[in-house]
């Protein structure tokens, strides 16, 4: 038998996980990582030269893509103080579930093509961003009345193609969203989103397959939208797989409100009742906790998942990451609702976050940024595999430049510092997933023009 040739991308400076490198060879033979060799000073003959600061892929641990429609738009009017109504004084959705609202009537139009369109641009954006594997919590599952489409996951199987031809990798965490709040039925705006029961959901996500680019997992939506009884079920759907589970937690205060009402206790506590909670969980956005529920994720090594720049847009509030981290629990980040796809952004923003709570500079450093947008956020999406640049790993990575407006002054060994607290998507060169470039030179290699086919599948939506 033949044995795959190797490839070899030579680095002018890479993130090493503790330090900055200069010249290292990176051999690649298949879809990982074959060798790293420190100390070559030049391109050896036949590499492929990626100039700037490589750091290992960016995961991207919580992603709602159909969402990508919404920028601009949920965003748009806000009248200045003292203009009275009329031209000039529209608003934006002024809280979280108004924003829902708006969310809504974009979810209402899609179709499997329709949301392959979008998603794929939407990916491919990711890639451009660095992002080489995607979280999906999809619910979007039947036709707008509930009815289930011919093949019962052409949305999910729209995603993981669009994802396939925009080059990266994604965990579908087909989610379980069964009702509009406790004990109330789905609305007719969520019967799309719903199987009925958990035991069908479990039958319908069943029959999903993993693929080379494609891992399955779970989600409980939230727990306004899976009944108590039933959350059990999603738990033991990915126990017995040994599948990732995500679930949105307590990002708002009204849901502790509706979950103490109903249950006499917080989400978390509802959660760990019912065997959700567990090292291959990730709770996100954690925001409004007690300390009890801090104690519970972190001595269960549940995740967190936090999504700076979506908690932000979406006035959240800011969630205790910190002691959260502190208590056991693994963080890792996503950009949520695409308000912007830059996971360099949701770093910096979780440190300034904690700045801005506590008044205190210096919780994380650069290093444990990057980690939590690397290596710990693949863990999180199943995908132990990735996330550094080392022998066996995945040979996932992508390069920022190191001689943009934002990036040009320090030391390339303060790469790390320059990456997280200076660089934006922006700087994002070159992009590589199993060995292979899908970003160079800041052009994705598969999707030609990746402004012009978001604006035609946001078009398409408006239509």
């Amino acid at each position: 038998m033949t044995e795959t040739p190797l490839r070899t991308y030579w680095l002018e400076h890479a993130w090493l996980g503790t330090r900055v490198e200069p010249g290292v060879a990176l051999e690649v033979r298949g879809d990982r990582v074959a060798a790293v060799r420190t100390g070559v000073p030049a391109p050896p003959p036949g590499a492929e030269v990626l100039r700037g600061l490589t750091l290992p892929g960016l995961a991207n641990a919580h992603s709602h893509a159909f969402h990508r429609a919404l920028r601009g738009t949920a965003q748009a009017g806000g009248a200045s103080p003292g203009r009275g109504e009329g031209e000039g004084t529209e608003r934006a959705p002024e809280s979280f579930w108004a924003w829902r609202d708006v969310m809504y009537a974009i979810a209402h139009r899609l179709t499997p093509e329709s949301y392959f369109a979008l998603a794929r641009a939407t990916y491919a954006e990711m890639a451009l961003a660095g992002i080489t594997a995607v979280g999906e919590f999809h619910y979007l599952h039947h036709a707008p009345d509930g009815t289930r489409y011919a093949d019962p996951n052409a949305m999910g199987e729209a995603l993981i193609d669009a994802a396939g031809e925009a080059g990266i990798r994604i965990t579908l965490l087909d989610t379980a969203y069964l009702s509009s709040g406790f004990g109330e039925p789905p609305t007719a705006r969520q019967l799309r989103f719903s199987d009925g029961t958990a035991e069908a959901w479990a039958e319908r996500c069943s029959v999903l397959k993993e693929r080379d680019h494609a891992r399955i997992g779970a989600a409980v939506h939230s727990v306004r939208a899976v009944p108590a009884q039933q959350l059990a079920t999603v738990a033991r759907w990915a126990e017995e797989r040994r599948a990732p589970l995500h679930v949105h937690l307590s990002e708002q205060t009204a849901e502790n409100d509706a979950c103490l009402a109903a249950h006499g206790c917080t989400p978390t506590r509802l959660l760990a009742d019912h065997g959700v909670l567990g090292p291959r969980t990730t709770g996100v956005h954690n925001t409004h906790l007690t300390e009890e529920d801090i104690r519970l994720i972190g001595s269960t090594a549940t995740g967190t998942c936090m999504c700076p720049t979506t908690e932000r847009d979406l006035a959240d509030g800011i969630g205790p990451a910190r002691a959260l981290q502190t208590a056991g629990s693994p963080l890792s980040l996503g950009s949520d609702s695409h308000a912007v796809i830059d996971l360099l952004e949701e770093a910096r923003a979780m440190e300034l976050n904690e700045r801005l709570r506590t008044r205190m500079r210096g919780h994380w450093t650069a290093p444990d940024l990057l980690r939590a947008a690397s290596a710990d956020g693949h863990a999180a999406l199943g995908w132990q595999d990735a996330g550094s640049l080392e022998p066996g790993a995945l040979a996932d990575f992508t390069t920022i430049a190191l001689d943009s407006v934002r990036t040009a002054g320090p030391s390339a060994s303060r790469g790390a510092e320059t990456a997280v607290f200076a660089a934006t998507a922006a700087d994002v060169r070159h992009t590589v997933v199993g060995g292979r470039q899908i970003v160079r030179d800041g052009a994705h290699t598969r999707v030609p023009d990746v402004p012009r086919a978001l604006e035609e599948a946001v078009a398409a939506l408006s239509a």
